[in-house]
């Protein structure tokens, strides 16, 4: 549903220009040079034209295919010639040459330099005797197609080269001709006793179809867009004595005839095969039966064909045009817009036809200039938009784009123009796909006298909707304008859509020509006045844009019949500018050609730049005083402010429309996404305030943020929008065929949905969401407070107790915090209790079972209190209530609460299997009534509450009581249930068991003591290793001597065996009274200085400490020396044969596609990156066999990769030890500097080795830990994969801290200067 607008156009007259319009004959006479071909230069930018003159022959011209240079034509080259009649013209690229080809025979060259210019003579490169009829090159101008005089069809390369020459006619269908089997033929079925006699064609003589006499008789060739095959057109005799006719035969590009069309009455010579390749098109008079000179109507369609020969539809032209020709077609490079050149009597016109939903639109009509005829037409070969037309004085050039004319939001209207017709559909009210529409409007153009001698063409260049109000406006070429009211009907109902009114029309200045755009806009004064403005933008004679203004002042409602107040005319200094559509008419904008957007001000008649587009966008808008949408050819959308630079807000976009507060644009990766206008407007003036955005910069900043926070939604490929209507909450696309499809996207309706909240209209909000299945939390979500407040208009406006229900249960299961979805429901079900209980049961049961937790006990309490008021009431309800809760889980609630009519009733209804339940009943029935609620509360597993319930039962079930503990681990609720009483000693001792069995024999010990049992608290004491508290126990307790001992002796041997030397020394000492042995554990534990007493036994015990911290030094010496022997062969060997460290295997490289010829070694980088093999089993691997390698890795295990980590962890542990025995070497040498002259020698030497150590350590540590000098890298491939590399992989360095030697002061003085001396 988009429009074919102009956007840009170009004229270059020759010079000296015609000042005088005169008539065609005049025109004949007296004009002797015309242009007859054009040509597009595309690798310079220049268009090159031909024109014929009967005194100097073809002359050769040239100008800017910018579209703002309007300057005259230049002339750069001729070639004299004897009636000169040019049948193709061409620029060769590849060759840089321009080929003209002429009827007579002759090809001529002229070589081009870089700009443009003729560097040489014409040349004529050959000559056919005969002449030429027809000639065509190929899409990539590698190819020439010839049909010479004598009828031959010649191929020839793009040298003249002739690849083949073959006669024209043939008998021949080609080599794709069907084969016939003659299967439903009717010679093959059963006619009955009639037989076949009928089946034989009487003799009758060939209708004769008279010759079309404005078939020039001359071949036509056009090519396929990929070059790969070409259809040409000729006369040729139908059927014997029928007479000639068109006939159409398709040759591949190696001049092989494939197939010939059928025989199609009525066709004519125009010709053009469509460059995608589905369609060939030509033209068709309407041939109908009766004399011949009644056969032809004069009415024309254009009709298809395929490849293959067979016809494939076509369209009938618009209008009667009996004295009309159709002279040439031609596609769009592209393949949407077919261009039909009608040459008639007064003036030729070019018709633009598009396709969409198997129907042709009618979407621009160009009238040849000053009532001349168009000479030559030409598609830009690569943009699609872009048609060169050609006058005998002038060269024209089109450019155009796409456009969807909406309208009012509040209306959602959409304009289509096809022909004289105007299709209307208000998608607010219906949705109807095209090509059908709610209304047509015709167009009835004002005849020539009435519009000032203008002629009129049939369709508008461009039609406007106003943004804001329901009116429509169309502007003709010519300079004449129209205006509708379209009253359209918004609300449902039977009746017309819209019927429309013309409210005013209006010829423009003489001076205003090329008329390309009309814009509307409207803003209301008050309930019966508006203002409106019509803005009419077009050129000058010399290009400039100029826009006339039409303002309607304090128009009354309705609007009928209305006159401008104010007309203003405003000359700009560019050209092909374009007007941005507004709603308002004070915001009336004009966008320059390099994207500047300037604000016209009419009071003063001038205009102001306020800010710009990066690049010019033929599609834009703006959305209010401050904020510019635009959209590029290529794709970008961009945002602007005033006084800001623009950024971009994706590059991938097909179209875009503002609604609903977004900027709402489909992509080419088959999306819409939906942009916060409060969001891009904070982007740009946040860049604005601190001077951040720029063209490129905040490209990337701008997309990430419409990754992370813009709202998506997929849909169909290539889909477009048609509108938005934010009244019905729904968004309208269209698909590439032409289909319309209407969503109703998430952020569109939650912008309806939160303003009817804010306004309070609850019903409307909660009918949308339930429609547009959106999560009632948002009701609750949106203002929690204001809902909380007004909960009872909320209920007052449902009212419908299913509605009701809907919302809380929806609530219920959303995110909430639970204790807002217990608030909620609570709230409305106290509000339904206050309005009518009896009225919303159902509603209050569902408050009670969705709140968080669920509270069923109190719905099965309500049901209770109703039951005695009202029994059918409760009833339902209990099946309402079943409905909502698992009937089992039901069941049990209602068990829990102890009343077995309740669990009868819920059973029943549940329709549970009475031999189920009934028994189990009656057995508990028949119980006491705390042991049976015991037996209720353990059967539903609330353990806590059965022993409770146990406890009060009786002192006959205690040691069930004390069982059923146990067994469950209830002890904390049976601390607190018998605390006070005579059992609460009984209920410690099993608790302290407990604990025991646990091994908490700290915590068990504590609960003896409390329950007085002093052996069992002796006996948790001693397996906790509290010596303390134990003696401290035995002691109070009284023991004997020898037990005590005895209890010593267990106790120092537990706490030697977990190397607590100063305890177990202490235990023996105090309580066994064993000096010896106490001291002996205190030199053992290096604790020297407790066991000072006895020198003589300490002299041995501090030898054998010193020999024992000796093997450790040499240890951890021959340690470190393998470790850094070994530490440094790796990295050599990682340096040297890096293949052999990371255990490369070149053979692997056999399934790697690309390769370079870097030389460059493989890095470390390269052990993740081996090619998979057919030969590798990691696929292989099962989960155990993972986790097994998970626990290998890092175990260092020789020639692994692992093994420097490892190493690395083994020299920190290393260091780690040696602080440890620097501590122990610490304590031991005032001790051997004291005992003997024997000891103070060991204490020398164990202080010289620890020495030693240390600086070997040190050293070594520096010199594992030193970081290699890198040199500065060569940036190449290879460096770049090598930092790559990096990155992807830490080193064992990196990976492994260095450690740090202590740095305490642990050796003697004394020692070293006896070193010394």
């Amino acid at each position: 549903m988009r429009n074919l607008v102009p956007s840009a156009i170009k004229v270059s007259t020759l010079e000296p220009a015609y000042n005088e319009q005169v008539s065609d004959s005049a025109s004949s006479n007296c004009i002797q040079e015309s242009i007859v071909a054009a040509a597009f230069d595309v690798d310079r930018g220049l268009i090159f034209a031909a024109s014929e003159d009967a005194q100097f022959g073809v002359r050769i011209w040239r100008t800017p295919v910018d579209p703002c240079e309007w300057n005259a034509p230049i002339l750069c080259g001729s070639f004299s010639f004897i009636n000169p009649k040019v049948l193709s013209f061409r620029v060769i690229g590849e060759t840089s040459q321009l080929i003209l080809v002429t009827r007579s025979g002759d090809t001529v060259t002229w070589q081009l330099d870089e700009s443009g210019e003729l560097i040489s003579g014409p040349d004529i490169v050959g000559s056919v005797d005969s002449g030429i009829l027809s000639v065509e090159w190929s899409p990539d101008d590698t190819l020439l197609v010839m049909i010479t005089g004598d009828e031959n069809l010649i191929l020839m390369t793009s040298t003249f080269d002739v690849l083949s020459e073959a006669p024209l006619h043939t008998e021949d269908f080609g080599e794709d001709a069907p084969i016939n089997v003659g299967w439903g033929a009717k010679e093959t079925q059963f006619h009955g006793s009639i037989g076949r006699a009928h089946l034989k064609p009487s003799p009758q003589s060939p209708t004769q179809i008279q010759a079309d006499p404005s078939d020039d008789g001359l071949p036509r060739v056009s090519w396929r867009g990929d070059g790969a095959y070409f259809v040409v057109s000729s006369l040729a005799w139908q059927i014997p004595q029928s007479g000639k006719g068109r006939v159409l035969r398709v040759y591949s590009n190696e001049a092989r005839l494939q197939s010939t069309a059928e025989i199609v009455a009525g066709l004519e010579s125009t010709l053009s095969w469509r460059p995608s390749g589905n369609l060939i098109a030509s033209t068709q008079k309407e041939i109908r039966a009766g004399p011949s000179d009644t056969q032809r109507t004069g009415k024309h369609g254009v009709v298809f064909f395929e490849r293959n020969g067979l016809p494939h539809g076509g369209f009938n032209l618009r209008g009667d045009d009996r004295d009309s020709r159709i002279k040439h077609l031609a596609w769009s490079s592209d393949s949407n817009v077919l261009a039909v050149h009608i040459e008639r009597e007064h003036a030729d016109v070019v018709q633009l036809w598009t396709t969409g939903n198997y129907h042709w639109y009618l979407k621009q009509e160009i009238s040849a200039p000053l009532s001349t005829h168009f000479t030559s037409i030409t598609w830009h070969p690569e943009v699609s938009m872009r048609l060169l037309l050609t006058s005998p004085l002038q060269i024209i050039q089109h450019d155009y784009a796409w456009e969807t004319c909406s309208g009012a939001n509040d209306t959602g209207c959409v304009g289509v123009v096809d022909g004289q017709k105007i299709l209307l559909t208000p998608f607010r009210t219906q949705n109807i796909p095209p090509p059908m529409s709610s209304h047509q409007l015709l167009v009835n153009t004002p005849t020539d006298a009435l519009c000032g001698g203008l002629f009129l063409s049939q369709v508008p260049p461009h039609i406007s909707l106003s943004q804001s109000h329901d009116l429509l406006a169309a502007v003709w070429q010519e300079g004449h304008v129209m205006m509708w009211a379209l009253q359209t009907r918004i609300t449902p109902g039977g009746g017309a859509a819209m019927n429309p009114i013309l409210i005013w029309s209006a010829n423009l200045p003489r001076e205003l020509c090329h008329c390309r755009q009309v814009l509307i806009s409207s803003e209301n004064d008050d309930d019966k006045h508006k203002t409106i403005s019509a803005a009419i933008l077009g050129s000058d004679v010399s290009g400039n844009d100029r826009i006339v203004i039409h303002d309607f002042e304090h128009v009354i409602l309705p609007l009928k019949s209305i006159s401008a107040t104010r007309s203003t005319t405003i000359s700009l200094q560019q050209k092909n500018g374009r007007l941005v559509p507004h709603e308002v008419p004070r915001h009336l904008t004009w966008q320059a050609p390099d994207g500047s957007i300037f604000q016209v001000h009419r009071e003063e008649e001038s205009y102001s730049q306020i800010c710009s587009f990066t690049e010019y966008c033929p599609s834009s808008q703006r959305v209010d005083a401050q904020l510019f949408v635009g959209l590029s050819t290529g794709g970008k959308a961009y945002i602007a402010i005033p006084n800001a630079e623009s950024t971009s807000l994706a590059s991938n976009v097909n179209s875009f429309t503002v609604a609903s507060g977004f900027v709402i644009f489909t992509t080419t990766s088959h999306d819409v996404q939906f942009a916060p206008l409060e969001s891009v407007v904070a982007i740009l003036t946040s860049g604005q305030e601190n001077g951040m955005l720029s063209l490129t910069g905040d490209e990337n900043k701008t997309g990430e943020l419409a990754s992370q926070a813009w709202q998506k939604r997929r849909v169909e490929r290539g889909s477009r929008i048609v509108t938005a209507v934010p009244s019905t909450m729904s968004l309208v696309l269209q698909m590439p065929r032409g289909n319309l499809e209407t969503i109703n996207p998430r952020p569109m309706v939650m912008e309806v949905v939160k303003s009817d909240l804010d306004a309070g209209l609850w019903r409307k909000a909660f009918m949308s969401c339930r429609k547009h299945r959106i999560d009632f939390s948002i009701i609750v979500e949106h203002n929690q407070e204001v809902f909380m407040a007004g909960i009872p208009a909320f209920v007052e406006q449902i009212e419908d107790v299913d509605y009701i229900n809907l919302f809380l249960t929806s609530v219920g299961r959303s995110q909430l915090p639970a204790e807002v979805v217990a608030s909620v429901c609570d709230s409305v079900r106290q509000d339904l209790e206050d309005r009518d209980l009896t009225k919303y049961v159902n509603s209050i049961l569902t408050a009670y079972v969705v709140k968080s937790p669920p509270d069923h006990e109190a719905g099965l309490a309500l049901l209770l209190r109703l039951r005695g008021v009202n029994p059918s009431l409760v009833e339902e309800a209990v099946k309402y209530i079943i409905f909502l809760v698992d009937a089992d889980r039901l069941f049990d609630t209602a068990l829990g609460m102890y009343d077995f009519s309740l669990v009868l009733m819920v059973a029943q209804h549940a329709q549970k299997d009475p031999r189920e339940y009934l028994p189990f009943l009656r057995e508990l029935r028949a119980l006491p009534k705390y042991y049976q609620h015991f037996k209720i509360d353990d059967h539903l597993k609330r353990r806590a509450k059965a022993l409770r319930s146990l406890s009060l039962a009786g002192p006959e079930y205690f040691q069930e009581a004390l069982d059923y503990l146990d067994t469950h681990q209830l002890h904390d609720e049976a601390l607190v249930i018998w605390q006070g009483t005579d059992k609460y000693m009984d209920v410690l001792g099993i608790y302290g068991a407990w604990l025991f069995d646990r091994h908490e024999y700290h915590q068990a010990a504590t609960v003896f003591v409390e329950a007085s049992d002093a052996r069992r608290a002796m006996i948790s004491y001693e397996r906790a290793l509290q010596w303390q508290e134990l003696f401290e126990l035995c002691l109070k307790e009284q023991l004997g001597c020898d037990e005590i001992t005895e209890i010593a002796y267990r106790i120092a041997d537990e706490l030697l065996s977990k190397k607590r030397f100063s305890e177990s020394a202490r235990v023996l000492l105090d309580y066994a009274k064993d000096i010896r042995q106490a001291t002996h554990l205190l030199a053992q534990g290096n604790e020297f200085a407790e066991a000072a007493e006895d020198n003589q036994l300490l002299l041995p015990c501090a030898l054998d400490c010193r020999a024992q911290i000796g093997d450790d030094i040499n240890e951890m010496r021959e340690q470190l020396c393998k470790q850094v022997a070994r530490l440094t062969e790796l990295r050599i060997k990682k340096v040297e044969e890096p293949d052999a460290f990371y255990h490369f295997d070149d053979p692997t490289l056999h399934n790697v596609d690309v390769m370079t010829d870097v030389s460059m070694a493989p890095t470390a980088f390269t052990r993740y990156t081996v090619a998979p093999s057919a030969t590798s089993k990691a696929s292989k691997r099962s989960s155990k066999t993972k986790r097994k390698m998970e626990r290998k890795l890092g175990s260092g295990r020789k020639g692994t990769v692992d093994e420097e980590e490892y190493i690395l962890k083994s020299v920190t542990k290393l260091v780690e030890r040696c602080a440890t025995t620097q501590g122990e070497i610490k304590k031991l040498l005032p001790h051997l500097l004291q005992l003997s002259q024997a000891h103070r020698k060991e204490g020398v030497s164990l202080q010289v080795e620890f020495d030693y150590l240390q600086s070997e350590l040190r050293a070594a540590i520096e010199d594992i830990w030193k970081k290699p000098d890198e040199p500065t890298p060569v940036d190449s491939w290879a460096t770049r994969m090598h930092e790559k590399a990096k990155e992807q992989l830490v080193e064992p360095l990196q990976r492994v801290p260095r450690p740090e030697m202590s740095t305490s002061e642990w050796s003697l003085k004394l020692l070293q200067q006896k070193l010394t001396g």
